[in-house]
């Protein structure tokens, strides 16, 4: 049966609520300027390198968080998946790049497009594009359906069941282009890099402590309540029996007596 909710995915549900929280407390001190970049004059100007640390800490609009919440909780998935241990150590190992790479690609198209590329959006769309890259490795499609106008046209539309977290990903690159498109390309080159393993070794095995993770309590909590389950179902099992035994030795007892008495 399918999980439901933030059911194994703990970590996923921090980072959700915490991009929730932070966007509506900067939202009501008014400190949204302070997250997005602009080369010039930020970086360039006034060497404000501190944004390079914030800018994915928030959104600073409510289409960009709505969509960048709903893509995030269909990716928990992959937190299941792999087990929060995992999962927690791809997103410390992905946040540097994640950080880093969409500015220097905007410091080299900026001049490219004479100055028309000169600001990224605040929020963590390059790390969610860079879990969107995992989702598409990972997660198998399970279905697929087709949409057309009538029963008899030839033309229609195949879609799946993963089609939905690709629609509202597309939404959240678009959202604030052309920046939002540099972060979800970048986000998602990052991914790939790290599922295959283009990077240094230490990237992509390094693992956090297991006590940070939870990973052992965790376990041994699922273990003890999967004896526990065993043990309660062979304890109802063996009644059932019991009970089904002491019926069909009534029955017989009962035809027996049925059947001396009809003799006699």
């Amino acid at each position: 049966m399918l999980a439901s909710g933030f059911t194994a995915a703990p970590i996923s549900k921090y980072l959700l609520f915490g991009i929730v929280v932070s966007s509506i407390l900067v939202s009501i001190t008014d400190t949204k300027y302070l997250f997005h970049i602009q080369l010039v004059p930020h970086i360039w100007h006034y060497q404000q390198f501190w944004r390079l640390l914030l800018w994915q800490s928030c959104y600073n609009n409510s289409t960009e968080l709505l969509f960048g919440v709903m893509t995030m909780y269909h990716l928990r998935i992959i937190e299941r998946l792999w087990g929060s241990r995992k999962f927690a150590s791809f997103l410390l190992t992905a946040i540097p790049p994640c950080s880093l790479i969409p500015p220097f690609a905007l410091a080299i198209l900026r001049p490219l497009t004479f100055s028309i590329l000169n600001i990224l959006p605040a929020g963590p769309t390059p790390l969610i594009f860079a879990l969107l890259a995992q989702y598409h490795a990972t997660i198998p499609t399970v279905y697929k359906y087709r949409i057309a106008v009538s029963s008899t046209s030839p033309d229609a539309v195949t879609f799946s069941d993963k089609s939905l977290v690709y629609l509202l990903a597309a939404q959240l690159a678009f959202s604030s282009s052309p920046g939002s498109i540099i972060c979800a390309a970048a986000g998602w080159v990052v991914g790939m890099t790290w599922r295959r393993g283009l990077g240094p070794d230490i990237w992509t095995t390094w693992r956090v402590p297991e006590w940070l993770a939870g990973s052992k309590q965790a376990r041994g909590g699922d273990f003890e309540d999967l004896r526990r389950r065993l043990e309660g179902e062979g304890n109802g099992t063996g009644h059932a029996t019991g009970a089904d035994g002491e019926v069909r030795r009534r029955a017989h007892g009962s035809g027996i007596l049925d059947h001396f008495r009809g003799a006699f």
